[in-house]
Parts: C-alpha cells; structure tokens; sequence
C-alpha cells in the first residue's frame, strides 16, 4: 500500500494566481517526475486552516531522501508569499 504526503498552506492573495499557476504549471509536474511520487491531487480548504491543499500519493517515506526530490521541493520563488505551511506523512494499515 501507498502512503499520503498531505501539504496545506496559505498564500498572499497579491501572489495566488502566481501560485496557482506555478503549483500545476510546475511544481505537479516536477514532483511527479521524481522516483516514488505517483499522484498529486490540489483542493481547498473550507473549514478553516490553511486555504490549499494538495494530496500526494508516494511509494514510502523514502521519496524524501532522493536527490530528485531534493531539487524540487519547497515553494521556490513564492516562498516569501507562503505561510501557515502544515505537512503530514500518512502510513497505510
């Protein structure tokens, strides 16, 4: 079974539609092009907390440790404009 890479934050508004652009443009893609990550899913939050959401399947916590992984993760140039980051790794049953 798969595991679940959960990532939620929210962005200043003056830089969503960057953001929004970037995350499918460019970030979906280049995470999925990394050993392990199988699927990504994007949504928004409607019962408080950070605004976006986005769901990744992965094969096992070892994606993290991949240099793949490590060229591409964060929020690049947006970095500035993000807050309120939460992470969750998910283990199967």
């Amino acid at each position: 079974m798969n595991w679940l890479h959960i990532v939620r934050v929210d962005i200043d508004p003056a830089h969503e539609a960057e953001f929004n652009r970037w995350y499918v443009e460019e970030h979906i893609p280049a995470l999925l092009a990394c050993p392990g990550w199988l699927s990504a899913k994007r949504y928004t939050v409607d019962d408080g907390g950070p605004r976006y959401a986005a769901v990744y399947e992965i094969a096992g916590p070892w994606v993290y440790d991949t240099p793949e992984f490590h060229a591409v993760k964060g929020f690049a140039h947006l970095t500035p404009h993000v807050s309120n980051f939460r992470r969750q790794v998910l283990s199967p049953l």
